[in-house]
Parts: C-alpha cells; structure tokens; sequence
C-alpha cells in the first residue's frame, strides 16, 4: 500500500512554493521544495521503468503536458495580443525542451516553466540514467554536485538546463537511491552523518557566498544543491514505514489527497494569481512582508488557486486516465453485490429436500483501486456474501 507520507511531502512542498511565491520570505527558501519535488519524481520515475521499461518515459510526458498546453492556450494568445512575436520558438510551449518565447508581463508570470523544462529533461534521460546508477551509484550521485561546482567557479558556462542538471539531477537521483532502498540500507549514523556533512557545506557556502537578495537560497545554487542533498536524505533516508495518522481525521487526509492529484495544476497557475494579487494589492496598501498584509495576500491566492483548480485540474484526471472531479479525494462507495438468498429451510423440507443448513454470511474483502494521487491508492469494501455463491471476481 502506497505510503501517506510521500504524499504529504509533496503536499507540504507545493504548499510551501505557493506560500514561499506570496510572502516573499527568504527563510521559507531553506525549506527546499523544488528538490525535494525532484526527489520523489525521481522515485516515481525509477518505479515506472521497473515496471513498464522505456514506455514509461511516454506515460510520464502523457501526464505531464496537457497541463501546460491549457495554460498556453490562456495565455499565449494574450502575449501575443501585447506585444509577443509569433515565431516558431512559440512551439516550445507544446514540448518544453528550453525556455519558451513570453513577452514582458508573461516571462514573470510564467517563470516557473523551468520546473516542466527540468522535470522534462530528467524524464527523458531517466531511463539511461538510472542503468548508469544501478552500476556506479556513487560516482552518479557526486557527478552532478561536480558538475555544478565548475560552474560555480566560472570554469564552464553553458544553457541554463545544463546548469539545473547540475542543482537538481543529484536530487533526481538521490529518489533512485530511495526507490532502490540503497538510504534504507545505510545506517542510521552513516545517514545523519552524510546528511550533516552535505547540509553543513551547504550552509557554510551560503553564508559565505550571499546572493543579490541576500540568504535566499534560489539566488545561491551551490549552497542550495548541498543544503537540499541534506535535507532529503533525512527526509526519505528516515522514511517511516507507515503514516496511518494522517487518515485519521478526514479533512486531512482529503488535502493532502487533494494537493497531490492536483499539484501540477496548482504550481502551473499559482504564480500568475499571486503576481495578479500582489498587483491589485499595492494601491491598497497590503504590499510588503508584513506577516498580517502577506496573510492577507495568501488568502486571497488560495481562493483564486482553488477557482484555477475546480476549472482546470481534471485536465490532471483525464492526463493520468482517471474519472475527472472538480474535487479529487472523495472515497466512492461501491454497490454492495449480494448473492440471491437460498430458500428458507421451512421450503426445503415441504419439497421433500432434505434439510440445509442455515446460511452463514461469509465477509469477502473486496480490493479496489482509486487513481487518487497520480499513484494507486487501495481502499478496502466488504460484502457480504453467501458461501453457497461463488465469490465475484476481483
């Protein structure tokens, strides 16, 4: 059964984008949700080649990609009304490769792209990806930290993707070493110990090499790349074996469901809402870090983020082949199948039968699955059923 506790890390790491996005606040950057999202895609991704081969690189774009096309089919047409050139680069909104063409109000509101464009890139080499891991795993896990280093320091220049590879392929690969239970197989001082060290180094570049907006670990990508590789490495190399209590109060259970089937929709859509929010906001004086003006902000982007989502996330159900919902998570309850009932033994015996027992309801645990969260999620259902019937096929 599918373990809550990704989910809520996923959960926590898209809430904290959003809320990161609104506030503003440089402290909420040392809580590393981008690598932590690549992290678990890696995972996913290593499961998705073990169980379909190569075709699971075309199942991941199936479902990474119509999202993006119904905001292009928004938004590109306004850029091009303000000012955008139609030119053939305005293809890369339909398959991210690099950077695709906006106008000067787009390129901020869809800045985030780079996520699609990175997420895309590691799909694709996924597959001989993790064949090269599986032989050398840790000359690939340091190889990217490496990598990124030479750029650092000025020895290599080159496209912004290659310099991602860099910030964010090592956290990719560090969910292959999840998926593979290579961190379950380290011990637990080998694992804080490496943790300790690779968020140490991270901290101490920080602090020695500030960015233009001071701390903030988007503007400082080494730091960023070492503090994250620490950060996972606690949070899946200490992955519990269950998480039981989050289902235990429903509302809970329902949005961290809900985060996760939703979680493209909302990172693709958030960023263009909060940049409408904070531009309706200035004139009325709620601009600023102030933590009662961001709270009011963040209201005001959470409502509008669940309007994009009721529009636009079964866009999401229909990528993944589910049922689309305006609100994912609801536990559908299924017919109860029950046998015809045998004749009373009173009917039996004026027929001349000789006497039956009595019928004994057997229970029948029945196993479906709900497409939830992108993953299968398993809700047990029972019936009872007469043992003198055959039990349904599951």
């Amino acid at each position: 059964m599918r373990n809550r506790y990704i989910d809520l890390l996923r959960a926590v790491a898209i809430a904290r984008v959003v809320v990161y996005h609104t506030s503003g606040w440089t402290l909420l950057s040392f809580v590393p949700a981008m690598s932590v999202m690549f992290a678990l895609g890696g995972s996913l991704m290593a499961s998705s080649l073990d169980r379909s081969g190569v075709g699971a690189v075309g199942r991941r774009l199936r479902r990474l990609l119509p999202s993006l096309w119904v905001l292009a089919a928004v938004f590109v047409p306004a850029m091009w009304l303000t000012g955008l050139d139609a030119h053939w680069k305005s293809l890369l909104w339909v398959v991210p490769l690099a950077d695709p063409p906006a106008n000067h109000w787009g390129a901020l509101a869809l800045s985030t792209i780079w996520y699609l464009r990175d997420y895309l890139w590691f799909v694709l080499v996924s597959p001989l990806a993790l064949w090269a891991f599986r032989r050398f795993p840790i000359p690939m896990l340091v190889a990217p930290y490496l990598l990124l280093a030479v750029f650092e320091v000025g020895l290599l220049s080159g496209p912004p993707v290659l310099r991602d590879f860099g910030l964010y392929l090592g956290a990719w690969l560090l969910g292959f070493a999840h998926h593979d239970g290579l961190l379950r197989r380290w011990s637990r001082p080998l694992l804080t110990g490496a943790a300790a060290v690779l968020a140490g180094a991270g901290l101490a570049w920080i602090l020695t090499h500030p960015g233009f907006r001071g701390y903030d670990l988007n503007d400082i990508p080494l730091g960023n790349a070492l503090w994250s590789a620490g950060v996972i490495l606690v949070a899946l190399g200490f992955l519990p074996a269950s998480a039981d209590w989050i289902t235990r109060w429903r509302p809970f259970d329902r949005l961290v469901t809900m985060l996760n089937s939703r979680a493209l929709t909302i990172y693709l859509w958030h960023m263009p809402i909060v940049i409408l929010v904070a531009w309706v906001a200035a004139p009325l004086g709620y601009e600023g870090l102030q933590p009662d003006r961001v709270a009011v902000r963040l209201v005001c982007v959470a409502l509008l983020v669940a309007l994009a989502v009721a529009a636009f996330g079964w866009v999401e159900d229909i990528a993944a082949r589910r049922r689309p919902a305006v609100l994912p998570g609801a536990r559908r309850r299924l017919p109860v199948p029950v046998s015809p009932a045998g004749p009373p033994a009173r009917d039996m015996r004026a027929t001349g039968l000789a006497s039956a027992p009595a019928e004994r309801p057997v229970l029948v645990w029945h196993w479906t699955r709900a497409d939830a969260a992108g993953q299968l999620e398993e809700h047990r259902h029972h019936a009872v059923v007469s043992r003198w019937s055959p039990a349904p096929r599951i």
